[in-house]
C-alpha cells in the first residue's frame, strides 16, 4: 500500500537509448486511458530554466504565463509524467522533484498547491546503460543488481534514490522483440493506408531485412521508425498518388538481392454502367 501523501509511483527506467523506455511510458498512459506529458530534460540544463516548470515569480519576465509543469498537473491531475533524459537536468530541477516523490505536492509561482498524489511519474536515464546493454527480453535479467551500479550512484544522490520506488533497468532488444517492434510499425503503417484501401503483406524475409537494417547496436530500434519510412512509405505514397495505387489494392513486399521488392495488385477501375437499347431509345 502506497503513502497517501505520495504520487502513485515514482520509478526510473535505464538502459540504452532505443530500448523502449520512453514507448513504455507512453503505451502506460494508453493502457490507463490517463493524459502524458513528456519533458526533455536537456532543454533545462540551466538554474533559470527551472521557471519553465513552477511558473517565474512575482516581478520577473513571464510571471503570468505560469509553468508547463504545475499547469498541466493542475489541469490533469491523472496523468503520466514522463521526464526524458533525467541526467541532464539543473540540479534544482532534482530539488523539486525530491519534495514531489516526498509529499505529493509543489508550490507554483503564484503560491497555489498543485497536488501530484495521482501522477505516475517515469525518469528516463542513459546512465548505466553500458552494465545492462546484454541481450534480453526488453527488461535486464535478474542477476544484474542495480544497487551496484556505480554509474547510477555517480549520477544520482542516495536522497534521489531512496526516493524512487523502483529502479528498472532495460536490456538491449532480442532478435523476437525487435521482430514485434517490426510487427507494430507495419500495424501502424496499415492503419493509415487503410484510408486508400491498400493492404501490405509483408514475407518473412522482408521482415527480416526491416531486422537487420532497422536496429542498430548503439541506437537500438530507433532508426527503425526512419529505414520503414524511407523503403516502404515513401515508395507506396508514390503509388497511391501517381501509380498503380490510385484506387488502392494489395502490395506484396519481398526482399531481393539484399533491397526490398514490391509487387503491386491495383484494384480494378469501376466499370462504367452501360445504358440499354430501351432506355437509349426513351432518351
Amino acid at each position: 500500500m502506497r503513502s497517501p501523501e505520495k504520487p502513485i509511483g515514482s520509478y526510473l527506467f535505464c538502459g540504452s537509448t532505443g530500448v523502449g523506455k520512453t514507448e513504455v511510458a507512453r503505451q502506460l498512459a494508453e493502457v490507463l486511458g490517463i493524459k502524458l506529458i513528456r519533458f526533455d530534460m536537456s532543454e533545462y540544463m540551466e538554474k533559470h530554466s527551472v521557471s519553465r516548470l513552477i511558473g517565474a515569480p512575482p516581478g520577473y519576465v513571464g510571471f503570468d504565463q505560469g509553468g508547463l509543469l504545475t499547469d498541466f498537473v493542475d489541469q490533469h491531475p491523472h496523468c503520466v509524467l514522463l521526464l526524458d533524459e533525467i541526467e541532464k537536468a539543473h540540479t534544482d530541477i532534482y530539488n523539486i522533484l525530491l519534495q514531489v516523490m516526498d509529499h505529493g505536492s509543489l508550490t507554483d509561482h503564484n503560491g497555489k498547491t498543485i497536488n501530484f498524489r495521482n501522477t505516475i511519474i517515469i525518469m528516463t536515464t542513459n546512465a548505466g546503460a553500458a552494465e545492462f546493454s546484454k541481450p534480453a527480453i526488453g527488461f535486464i535479467n535478474n542477476h544484474v543488481n542495480v544497487d551496484n551500479n556505480e554509474a547510477l550512484k555517480d549520477t544520482f544522490s542516495p536522497e534521489f534514490r531512496n526516493r524512487l520506488d523502483a529502479i528498472v533497468p532495460f536490456a538491449a532488444l532480442s532478435e523476437t522483440t525487435i521482430s514485434k517492434v517490426v510487427n507494430k510499425f507495419i500495424h501502424e503503417l496499415q492503419d493509415r493506408l487503410s484510408a486508400q484501401q491498400v493492404i501490405l503483406t509483408l514475407s518473412n524475409s522482408a521482415k527480416d531485412w526491416l531486422i537487420k537494417h532497422g536496429y542498430d547496436a548503439v541506437y537500438g530500434a530507433r532508426p527503425l521508425g526512419r529505414v520503414i519510412q524511407d523503403h516502404i512509405s515513401k515508395p507506396l505514397a508514390d503509388e497511391i498518388l501517381f501509380g498503380k495505387l490510385i484506387r488502392g489494392g494489395n502490395v506484396e513486399i519481398h526482399t531481393k538481392d539484399d533491397h526490398l521488392t514490391f509487387k503491386y495488385h491495383p484494384n480494378p477501375a469501376p466499370k462504367r454502367k452501360v445504358k440499354k437499347k430501351a432506355e437509349l431509345e426513351a432518351s
